[in-house]
């Protein structure tokens, strides 16, 4: 990483950052924008006759367990209505997840679907229930036993008899799933069924009014695994985020124990650092807090998530505007920015509106239109970004050069490979995101979504963690301060003098010669010596005679001039 960057950053380069960061900016838009609950309640109202359908995503543990109660708010006789449930797991994460899924189509079906994979379900009708509700009125025991899904029958022509053979072959050879629960003894009086094996699941409940009465209750459904109301998926980034929570605060407190060892010569772009290394911490203590309270509540905090969102849109507005900063040289190269300081000021904060913009749509909206077109002026505002930082970087480093000032200019290449580096690795990790999730028909490998979310941020860290070794405080901190151009001549001069000095160390000097065209230049001390005779009297006589010959005005005029020569 010692490799100087300074000449490819030029031309087609830039375009070439611009592109890819245009890319890099919409990849954690790749990542779901909301965290799956663990509980959901909705309202039922007898006054649609048509069926009501009901759909419940997760991503469940092998033997977690799914509940259904009921809560009536208003309900008279004649009052009768008809609920029963269709639970079904896919080896297709898209498949469950698919905004666009019918539950007509799906439920009690028992073939797989179009485009989909295979994969098995259970499911359980319920008699015809009055206003007499029980919490235990959903209860189902034993548990429903879980059916593994059929192919449908191939379009003419049929298949041969080889092919018949072969898939015989393999149903008989592939294993039968066990009932939902495995067991009919529950440990829970609401619970209906049980997941049968690890991946997405999808619960489809269904409602049909059957009397006539005005009737409306709350259904509350609720899918708790080994490790709580935590999704299969997110359980391993809530370990992510703890491990992010806990090396942020050994990097906070590092940072401090070193600012504090050398607080006399910190740099300002020293306090920059902290500032993000401090925002970092404090924002992966939040997402760690937010899955803690799915897992024990099931549901998250909305005020928490939108703080969450705003403190990361804050972090990543500072992290940009420390790397801008450091790219122009501010505090090693630049005493100040001067009138750089309004333009970066401006971007900062454009950054932060069209950031928090994005984030509480992410958060709060569904519509995948809309998130994308807050994500648009974000990504371009990135791309102009990623020009400024390598051009600035670039004059930087060719300044150093200039200057011949090799400490320094070590310091931003290793600085500008570092931003190489990330540049590289977020294209490759988005053409892998690209290839196995985004252009997939089927994601199977579903136990790998999480890594969407947590690249960017250890991306995020590495880069920081790079940047706080590269401008930690110590005792060499001076070395990258800025120092002002001394003038040439000067220095000559005073590298010329110790020089001669040393040279000829303990050597007399000859006098030099005085005289120009003939005529002797009078010496300083022969000009006062002549101004004391003049001026001074010589003997006692001529003190004792200036009181009886001279006026007053002439002895205030020598008086004058013997103060002067005091």
């Amino acid at each position: 990483m010692a490799g100087s960057v300074g000449p490819g950053l030029t031309g087609s380069g830039f375009c070439c950052s611009a592109v890819l960061l245009l890319l890099l900016a919409a990849g954690p838009g790749l990542v779901r924008a909301v965290s799956e609950p663990g509980k959901w309640t909705v309202d039922v109202s007898g006054e649609n006759q048509k069926p009501q359908y009901f759909v419940f995503r997760k991503t469940l543990f092998n033997g977690s367990s799914i509940h259904l109660r009921a809560v009536p708010q208003n309900c008279s006789s004649p009052f009768n209505m008809e609920v029963s449930w269709y639970l079904r797991n896919s080896h297709c994460y898209n498949e469950v997840y698919n905004k666009n899924l019918n539950p007509e189509d799906y439920f009690n079906s028992a073939s797989v679907a179009a485009g989909g994979a295979a994969g098995a379900f259970a499911s359980h009708t319920y008699k015809p229930i009055s206003c007499q509700i029980t919490p235990d009125t959903f209860s189902v025991a034993p548990f429903d036993p879980v059916v593994a899904l059929k192919n449908k029958p191939p379009p003419p022509p049929p298949p041969s008899a080889k092919e018949k053979s072969r898939r015989k072959r393999s149903e008989a050879k592939k294993p039968e799933p066990k009932a939902a629960g495995g067991s009919s003894n529950q440990s829970d009086f609401d619970v209906v069924a049980r997941s049968w094996e690890d991946g997405p699941y999808m619960f489809i409940i269904k409602v049909q009014k059957t009397g006539t009465g005005p009737w409306r209750l709350q259904l509350q459904v609720s899918m708790k695994g080994p490790h709580g109301f935590i999704s299969a998926t997110e359980f391993p980034l809530m370990v992510f985020y703890m491990v992010m929570c806990i090396g942020y605060v050994l990097l906070t407190v590092l940072w401090l124990v070193l600012s504090a060892c050398y607080w006399r010569s910190l740099l300002r772009i020293q306090f920059w650092i902290g500032a993000v290394v401090f925002l970092g911490m404090l924002e992966k203590a939040v997402y760690y807090a937010e899955f803690q309270s799915i897992s024990y509540e099931g549901v998250s905090v909305q005020g928490a998530v939108v703080f969450a969102e705003v403190l990361s849109a804050v972090k990543r507005t500072l992290a940009r505007v420390l790397v801008i900063i450091a790219s122009l040289g501010y505090g090693i190269v630049k005493p100040r920015l001067g009138a750089l300081l309004h333009r970066v000021v401006g971007v900062g904060l454009l950054y932060l509106l069209f950031s928090i913009i994005e984030g509480i749509l992410r958060v709060h909206t569904a519509e995948d239109d809309v998130v994308l077109l807050a994500a648009i002026p974000l990504a371009v505002l990135d791309s102009a970004l990623c020009w400024w930082i390598f051009v600035s970087l670039a004059q930087t480093m060719k300044l150093l050069k200039l200057r011949r000032n090799v400490v320094k200019l070590s310091l931003f290449r290793h600085f500008s490979n570092t931003l190489i580096f990330a540049v590289i690795a977020s294209v490759i990790f988005i053409i892998w995101t690209a290839k196995n999730f985004t252009m997939s028909k089927c994601r199977s490998d579903w136990r790998e979504v999480w890594i969407q979310d947590a690249f960017w941020r250890f991306l995020f860290s590495v880069i920081l963690l790079v940047i706080m070794f590269l401008w930690r405080p110590s005792a060499n901190n001076q070395m990258y301060a800025f120092s002002p151009l001394v003038d040439v001549d000067s220095e000559d001069e005073e590298e010329k003098e110790p020089m001669m000095n040393e040279a000829f160390e303990g050597m007399k000097m000859r006098g030099t010669k005085t005289e120009t065209n003939g005529t002797a230049r009078p010496n300083k001390e022969d000009e006062d010596l002549k101004w004391v005779e003049e001026n001074i009297p010589s003997s006692m006589a001529d003190i004792a005679l200036p009181p009886l010959l001279d006026s007053d005005e002439e002895t205030q005029k020598t008086k004058l001039e013997m103060s002067k020569m005091d």
